[in-house]
């Protein structure tokens, strides 16, 4: 059996890491979510990075980078 072509091998690499970084990016909103359902919680950001372990910038920078996302998504422009 042949070994691939490299633009075949490339090509398939290609549409992989689509796929894998449109799973990270899904598993990223989805923990942005959970955080934010934790501060619902909570009650604070800090609340919420104390109870991980985690620092207050590393989980404000989730959320807002969801939030972000969310809303240019929310309020892009239709082409009708």
């Amino acid at each position: 059996m042949e070994p691939q072509p490299w633009r075949e091998r490339i090509r398939d690499e290609d549409k992989l890491l689509e796929q894998l970084n449109q799973l990270a990016s899904q598993a990223a909103d989805r923990r942005a979510q959970a955080l934010l359902d934790g501060v619902d919680e909570l009650g604070t950001i800090a609340d919420v990075a104390r109870d991980l372990g985690k620092s207050w910038t590393a989980v404000d920078k989730a959320i807002k980078k969801y939030e972000s996302k969310k809303a240019s998504t929310t309020d892009a422009p239709t082409t009708e």
